[in-house]
Protein backbone atom coordinates (compact mmCIF):
# COMPACT_ATOMS: atom_id res chain seq x y z
CA UNK A 1 0.00 0.00 0.00
CA UNK A 2 1.16 3.63 -0.74
CA UNK A 3 0.86 6.36 1.24
CA UNK A 4 1.57 10.11 0.35
CA UNK A 5 2.81 12.20 2.71
CA UNK A 6 0.62 15.31 4.49
CA UNK A 7 2.86 17.73 3.06
CA UNK A 8 2.40 16.44 -0.61
CA UNK A 9 -1.24 15.92 -0.96
CA UNK A 10 -2.10 19.75 0.43
CA UNK A 11 0.06 20.91 -1.98
CA UNK A 12 -1.52 18.82 -5.07
CA UNK A 13 -5.02 19.75 -3.86
CA UNK A 14 -3.99 24.38 -4.11
CA UNK A 15 -2.23 23.08 -7.39
CA UNK A 16 -5.86 22.19 -8.88
CA UNK A 17 -7.51 24.49 -6.75
CA UNK A 18 -5.66 27.39 -8.31
CA UNK A 19 -6.63 26.00 -12.25
CA UNK A 20 -9.75 28.05 -13.69
CA UNK A 21 -11.40 27.08 -17.12
CA UNK A 22 -11.24 29.30 -19.42
CA UNK A 23 -14.69 30.33 -20.91
CA UNK A 24 -15.59 30.57 -24.52
CA UNK A 25 -15.36 34.05 -24.98
CA UNK A 26 -11.52 33.93 -23.22
CA UNK A 27 -10.44 31.00 -25.10
CA UNK A 28 -11.43 32.68 -28.81
CA UNK A 29 -9.55 36.06 -27.47
CA UNK A 30 -6.89 34.13 -26.62
CA UNK A 31 -6.90 32.50 -30.22
CA UNK A 32 -7.29 36.20 -31.55
CA UNK A 33 -4.52 37.66 -29.89
CA UNK A 34 -2.17 34.78 -30.81
CA UNK A 35 -2.96 33.22 -34.34
CA UNK A 36 -1.53 30.17 -35.05
CA UNK A 37 0.66 29.55 -38.09
CA UNK A 38 -0.80 27.90 -41.51
CA UNK A 39 1.14 24.63 -42.35
CA UNK A 40 0.45 25.54 -45.64
CA UNK A 41 2.34 28.90 -45.50
CA UNK A 42 4.90 26.86 -44.18
CA UNK A 43 5.36 24.11 -46.82
CA UNK A 44 4.74 27.01 -49.38
CA UNK A 45 7.85 28.46 -47.90
CA UNK A 46 9.88 25.18 -48.31
CA UNK A 47 9.05 24.78 -51.92
CA UNK A 48 10.56 28.40 -52.41
CA UNK A 49 13.41 27.55 -50.41
CA UNK A 50 13.83 24.39 -52.11
CA UNK A 51 13.61 25.15 -55.45
CA UNK A 52 16.55 27.95 -54.71
CA UNK A 53 18.51 26.03 -52.68
CA UNK A 54 18.89 23.57 -55.87
CA UNK A 55 19.42 26.24 -58.32
CA UNK A 56 22.03 27.94 -56.26
CA UNK A 57 23.39 24.68 -56.01
CA UNK A 58 23.40 23.77 -59.52
CA UNK A 59 24.55 27.18 -60.60
CA UNK A 60 27.59 27.18 -58.28
CA UNK A 61 29.13 23.73 -58.60
CA UNK A 62 27.81 23.82 -62.76
CA UNK A 63 26.64 19.90 -62.37
CA UNK A 64 23.00 18.69 -62.63
CA UNK A 65 23.24 16.24 -60.45
CA UNK A 66 24.54 18.22 -57.69
CA UNK A 67 21.47 20.47 -58.20
CA UNK A 68 19.42 17.22 -58.08
CA UNK A 69 20.71 15.62 -55.26
CA UNK A 70 20.12 18.81 -53.30
CA UNK A 71 16.37 19.16 -54.84
CA UNK A 72 15.46 14.78 -53.66
CA UNK A 73 16.86 16.53 -50.21
CA UNK A 74 14.51 19.27 -50.13
CA UNK A 75 11.88 17.03 -51.76
CA UNK A 76 12.34 14.77 -48.80
CA UNK A 77 11.03 17.54 -46.56
CA UNK A 78 8.32 19.35 -49.13
CA UNK A 79 6.27 16.37 -49.47
CA UNK A 80 6.43 14.86 -45.72
CA UNK A 81 5.26 18.10 -44.81
CA UNK A 82 2.54 18.54 -47.46
CA UNK A 83 1.13 15.28 -46.35
CA UNK A 84 1.52 16.26 -43.13
CA UNK A 85 -0.59 19.03 -43.28
CA UNK A 86 -3.58 17.60 -45.36
CA UNK A 87 -3.47 14.96 -42.82
CA UNK A 88 -3.99 17.17 -39.82
CA UNK A 89 -6.33 19.93 -41.09
CA UNK A 90 -8.81 17.15 -42.27
CA UNK A 91 -11.71 16.18 -40.78
CA UNK A 92 -11.18 13.45 -39.18
CA UNK A 93 -8.57 15.71 -37.25
CA UNK A 94 -11.03 17.38 -35.46
CA UNK A 95 -13.65 15.30 -34.73
CA UNK A 96 -12.30 15.50 -31.13
CA UNK A 97 -9.16 15.66 -29.23
CA UNK A 98 -8.42 12.18 -29.20
CA UNK A 99 -8.76 11.69 -33.17
CA UNK A 100 -6.62 14.92 -33.25
CA UNK A 101 -3.82 13.10 -31.41
CA UNK A 102 -4.59 10.25 -33.21
CA UNK A 103 -4.26 11.89 -35.84
CA UNK A 104 -1.24 13.84 -35.29
CA UNK A 105 1.47 10.55 -34.28
CA UNK A 106 -0.31 8.69 -37.68
CA UNK A 107 0.66 11.69 -39.77
CA UNK A 108 4.23 12.23 -37.97
CA UNK A 109 4.59 8.37 -38.69
CA UNK A 110 3.85 8.84 -42.34
CA UNK A 111 6.08 12.09 -42.81
CA UNK A 112 9.32 9.40 -41.23
CA UNK A 113 8.21 7.03 -43.49
CA UNK A 114 7.85 9.27 -46.97
CA UNK A 115 11.27 10.73 -45.75
CA UNK A 116 13.32 7.40 -45.41
CA UNK A 117 11.07 6.56 -49.10
CA UNK A 118 12.29 9.53 -50.85
CA UNK A 119 16.29 9.41 -49.80
CA UNK A 120 15.97 5.60 -51.00
CA UNK A 121 14.87 6.19 -54.42
CA UNK A 122 17.70 9.42 -54.58
CA UNK A 123 19.93 7.14 -54.27
CA UNK A 124 18.68 5.07 -57.47
CA UNK A 125 17.36 7.38 -59.43
CA UNK A 126 19.76 10.25 -59.41
CA UNK A 127 23.17 9.29 -61.05
CA UNK A 128 26.39 10.85 -59.41
CA UNK A 129 24.11 11.30 -56.25
CA UNK A 130 25.63 13.84 -54.06
CA UNK A 131 24.96 12.77 -50.50
CA UNK A 132 26.25 16.19 -49.29
CA UNK A 133 24.12 18.19 -51.72
CA UNK A 134 21.20 16.28 -51.00
CA UNK A 135 21.82 16.83 -46.94
CA UNK A 136 22.43 20.32 -47.57
CA UNK A 137 19.02 21.12 -48.86
CA UNK A 138 17.65 18.67 -46.95
CA UNK A 139 18.06 20.74 -43.84
CA UNK A 140 18.22 24.07 -45.11
CA UNK A 141 14.80 23.45 -46.29
CA UNK A 142 13.82 22.10 -42.83
CA UNK A 143 14.74 24.97 -41.55
CA UNK A 144 11.64 27.00 -42.88
CA UNK A 145 10.16 25.97 -39.66
CA UNK A 146 12.00 28.04 -37.92
CA UNK A 147 11.68 31.15 -40.27
CA UNK A 148 8.17 30.94 -40.45
CA UNK A 149 7.90 31.10 -36.37
CA UNK A 150 10.19 34.19 -36.55
CA UNK A 151 7.79 35.96 -39.27
CA UNK A 152 4.94 34.94 -37.08
CA UNK A 153 2.37 37.86 -36.39
CA UNK A 154 3.76 39.10 -32.80
CA UNK A 155 0.88 39.03 -29.92
CA UNK A 156 -0.90 42.25 -29.39
CA UNK A 157 -0.26 44.32 -26.44
CA UNK A 158 -2.61 43.49 -23.59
Amino acid sequence: MVTIAPDTKDKAEDEVSDFTPLTAAEAKALREKHPSISPWWVVAGQVVVGALVALISWGVTGRQSVGLSAGCGALAVIVPAALFARGVTGQFASVNAGSAVLSFFLWELVKILVTVGILLAAQRLVIGLSWPAMLVGLVVTMKVYWIALAFKRKPEPV
